[in-house]
């Protein structure tokens, strides 16, 4: 007699007083936590068939259709994402990815709680189900009210892109009245979008970044490289307490091996979706040619029966560590034991046992992306009718440059600028792309499979006339700084220290304001300036010898901003250039120069805080909501009386770098 038939054996007199017993007791015994994972999986069925899959229905039959937060659910987080048209995964909180020169605000932040392996339940629901959209919730407690730039959002929206997210839902956008005095209405947990927020100027550029991306992220299929099947029946088996809610803050606690078997296989170069037991059941696994099953104990023979077909049918499915040791819960147990050694014996034919996870992705033939385990860059890629297209974030402290190889096959290429839509050729050298990102950069690389693709065609006869080459930056010619900058303000609130205005005339603009040779916080002066939440319009100029002509398209000048808080908009010579509002706060200035002298003007606004402080420190009443707004980080009512001035404008040295 098995293991698994003797313990079932003595458990079949087990009475249903006793299983009441077992939930609501505190026993590691087995047979109790058998019991109480018994109680868990009629939780999750419960939610799932007597909710979700009703909800979704019955929104069908009303011609609408679903949109659904499952994280922090009592089930199968796979199953309830896959239940609705669009699975939407929540980002809380801000990672620390040391991207060189973002800002930082200690003690005024909330660590990121959704790291990329939480974010991929949803995008993986609607993998395996054809669901073209993934949603997020976007930018939830990053900071302390009022102190949230752009450029902090910018790499947490990355995460999300690269998770597998391609619609992106602000969080927030508070209604509030017209005539409502600044700051309106404001939400408890949100990063303000909207136009009370001073870096609403900047949000058209903003959106132009998450426009172009989420059009590449919204094209072609998914390309991951292999299954990972959830471990949902040791998850809940392990468990303490009585309901265990899979929710954000939590995983780590609830889930850490798997947590780091999916960090694992990333940080070695692929990329994955999971897969749950229901739909191992289904055909959402025949896009994928393998499957990884982590070290599991609990399997239901159903499954196992399945993977073993599955095996049968030349797709790989790989167990690491060991095979399943016993079916699942207590009622499983009484009535699958019997079958359970059949099973194991036909997987073990089938399947494949890997000793380590290394040795797992080996047998697993996925395909290796090598700019995440050389350049540490982390990409997400995608498959449409000429090739392939990959969106790539360098979220790393250190600047890449590198020619790199791909994990599929191409015969060219073309990078797309999210930032400014520029589409342009990449160097391509044996069989290998360069990437040249700074800490913080994104790009979005299209590889074309065939030379006889229409788009391969197209570049093959015009590529010098209609796509430049990629600019990128080599050697360095030659680094000037800036000087003699004086300073305007052509928009703020309150409009001087001696009033508290939340007013500003649209034609306002205070006298220019003398500055040290470089450029420097405008609340470095003190006094009202401390209270501004302005744009403030720094001015200078400078004399260039270079000409934009055909002898000049070898050269590439760079307008560099250094510090920025927290956004600017970039004009030179009377022409807009860019809006920078994420790091590095640089631009092309090449064809916007003139020989001669330039003028350059840098239109710099800042955050809310300085202003919200002054107004707690002058007792203005603002806050209307009652209850939960508005609180802190902690949820606790607080006032900002006591913040410090936050710097604003620009905060360092501002330079022209000349490259070639």
């Amino acid at each position: 007699m098995s293991s698994v038939a003797a313990t079932a054996s003595k458990t079949t007199d087990f009475l249903l007083s006793d299983s009441l017993c077992a939930v609501v007791s505190d026993s590691v015994a087995d047979t109790h936590r058998r019991l109480l994972s018994d109680y868990r999986e009629t939780l999750g069925e419960l939610l799932l068939e007597n909710f979700t899959e009703q909800w979704t229905e019955w929104a069908h039959s009303q011609g609408a259709i679903t949109r659904n937060q499952a994280h922090g659910s009592p089930a199968n987080l796979i199953d309830i994402y896959a239940a609705v048209d669009i699975p939407e995964c929540e980002g809380f909180g801000l990672s620390d990815f040391g991207i060189k020169g973002l800002r930082t605000d200690p003690g005024f932040t909330k660590k990121n709680d959704s790291d990329i392996s939480m974010l991929k339940y949803a995008s993986s629901a609607a993998h395996i189900t054809s669901k073209p959209f993934t949603s997020s919730e976007t930018f939830t407690w990053l900071t302390e009210h009022f102190r949230t730039s752009l450029s902090q959002c910018k790499p947490d929206l990355d995460l999300m892109f690269l998770a597998g997210v391609n619609h992106v839902v602000f969080h927030g956008s508070c209604y509030s009245p017209k005539d409502e005095p600044w700051p309106g209405w404001r939400f408890y947990a949100s990063v303000d979008m909207t136009p009370y927020n001073p870096q609403w100027d900047a949000m058209p550029a903003f959106c132009d970044y998450i426009s172009r991306t989420q059009a590449f992220l919204q094209w072609g299929e998914p390309d991951n490289d292999f299954l990972v099947y959830l471990p949902f029946y040791d998850m809940i088996y392990e468990q303490t307490g009585r309901l265990a809610l899979f929710d954000i803050h939590s995983m780590a606690k609830r889930a850490p091996r798997f947590i780091e078997t999916i960090q694992r296989i990333i940080r070695n170069g692929y990329d994955v979706d999971y897969i749950s037991d229901r739909y191992l059941l289904t055909d959402a696994y025949r896009r994928y040619h393998s499957i990884i099953i982590p070290d599991v104990r609990f399997m239901p023979v159903a499954t196992m029966n399945r993977l073993q077909a599955i095996a049968a049918e030349g797709k790989r499915v790989i167990f690491v560590g060991h095979y399943p040791e016993s079916v699942p819960g207590y009622g499983r147990l009484t009535t699958e034991a019997a079958q359970f050694d059949s099973a194991l014996a036909a997987l073990k034919e089938k399947a494949l046992l890997a000793h380590d996870y290394n040795e797992a992705l080996t047998l697993a033939r996925g395909r290796i992306e090598r700019m995440r385990t050389d350049q540490h860059l982390s990409c997400i890629r995608r498959t449409n009718p000429d090739g392939h297209h990959y969106f790539i974030s360098n979220l790393t402290p250190n600047d890449a440059d590198a020619y790199v190889a791909l994990g599929v096959d191409f015969t060219d290429a073309l990078f797309y600028n999210p930032m400014t839509g520029a589409v342009t050729h990449p160097d391509i050298a044996d069989g290998k792309v360069r990437l040249q990102l700074a800490s913080g950069e994104s790009i979005i690389l299209r590889t074309f499979a065939t030379d006889s693709s229409p788009a391969s065609s197209v570049l093959q006869q015009g590529r010098n006339k209609s796509i430049s080459a990629h600019p990128y930056a080599n050697t360095m010619l030659n680094k000037f700084e800036l000087l003699n900058w004086e300073l305007t303000f052509p928009k703020e609130i309150p409009m001087n220290a001696d009033n508290n205005d939340t007013t500003c005339p649209q034609n306002f603009t205070s006298t220019w304001v003398p500055m040290r040779d470089n450029p420097f916080s405008w609340t470095d002066f003190g006094g009202s300036y401390t209270k501004r939440m302005a744009t403030g319009c720094y001015t200078t100029y400078f004399t260039s010898k270079a000409k934009h002509n055909k002898q000049f398209d070898d050269y590439r000048i760079i307008l560099d901003l250094g510090d920025v808080r927290e956004s600017a908009r970039v004009v030179l010579n009377g022409k807009e250039v860019a809006t920078l509002f994420a790091v590095p706060f640089r631009c092309d200035i090449t064809p916007y120069l003139k020989k001669g002298k330039n003028k350059l003007e840098v239109y710099v606004t800042n955050l809310p805080a300085n202003r919200i402080a002054q107004m707690d420190r002058d007792n203005i009443p603002w806050r209307h909501f009652k209850e939960i707004n508005v609180v802190d980080l902690n949820y606790k009512r607080d006032h900002y009386d006591s913040w410090t001035p936050m710097p604003s404008g620009l905060c360092s040295p501002v330079y022209i770098i000349t490259y070639k």
